[in-house]
């Protein structure tokens, strides 16, 4: 790898990928619109940043648990209301569906944003009973397997039936070679306490490492690497290359009740 850079670029080598932030706005707030209030909880803080709160989504009649969806965005972008239509899925499969903001750098550190996600997943868990799954996307998805880390006080980690991290990124440091450092401000001690393929899984853990077939190849990398790790640290791990799928596209078959994501997700 010479690029570093370029080894994180998504939007440049995905046609139309400027044009994927509007249209996920627009699916979301018509998502939002259409449910009726009593299954729409919007803006519930679980800490004293503006930016930590969550909303909730409830399916109809009861709910099996909670999916815990965090969004991406590399820690510095990016909102959690741009992403309410992906809560489609797994409500159509009797599940609620959480999806927390979180505080962005550089105002504070990925360190920082983990405390956030380790307090949003508690107050979630202390409103919704049932179990929890855990699952983000890019960022998100690094942040997903940060909850899996057993050097992480989790709140109701008992609970957690399975995390997904879905175009995770899980060893920070090569983003120190990179122009998403500027407000990161990553260094190699920093990085490293925050990688979850450096760190161990807690016991009984079982994480599912999902990525598209057509993502960067620094993605797909990263993706297997935890798998991998974790697996030789005896977590229930797999590994899963979606077909016809980049980063940006990936995470559309969160809106399909058949689709295998949301089947390996609630199952």
């Amino acid at each position: 790898m010479t690029d570093w850079d370029d080894a994180f670029q998504n939007g440049k080598y995905i046609a139309g990928g400027d044009d994927f932030p509007v249209m996920w706005k627009v699916k979301s707030t018509t998502f939002r619109d259409a449910l009726p209030g009593a299954r729409r909880n919007t803006g519930l803080a679980y800490g004293a940043h503006p930016r930590e709160v969550f909303d909730l989504f409830l399916p109809e009649g009861p709910h099996k648990g909670v999916v815990i969806f965090i969004h991406g965005g590399y820690w510095q972008s990016l909102d959690h209301r741009l992403w309410s239509h992906l809560a489609a899925g797994p409500m159509a499969r009797g599940w609620a569906v959480a999806m927390p903001g979180y505080p962005i750098c550089p105002e504070v550190s990925i360190a920082g944003i983990t405390r956030s996600i380790v307090r949003a997943v508690g107050a979630i868990g202390d409103r919704i009973d049932g179990e929890i799954i855990i699952s983000g996307h890019s960022a998100g998805g690094h942040l997903t397997a940060r909850m899996a880390c057993n050097d992480i006080d989790l709140p109701h980690a008992d609970r957690v039936r399975r995390y997904v991290s879905i175009s995770g990124v899980h060893d920070l440091r090569p983003l120190i070679r990179t122009g998403l450092n500027d407000a990161l401000k990553l260094d190699i001690a920093s990085a490293a306490a925050e990688s979850p393929a450096l760190k161990t899984p807690r016991s009984g853990v079982e994480l599912l490492a999902w990525v598209g077939e057509e993502e960067r190849p620094e993605f797909r990398r990263q993706n297997n690497l935890l798998g991998n790790i974790w697996r030789g640290a005896f977590a229930r791990t797999g590994c899963i290359h979606a077909k016809a799928r980049h980063h940006f596209n990936v995470i559309d078959d969160l809106t399909d009740k058949d689709s295998p994501l949301i089947k390996a997700l609630t199952s």
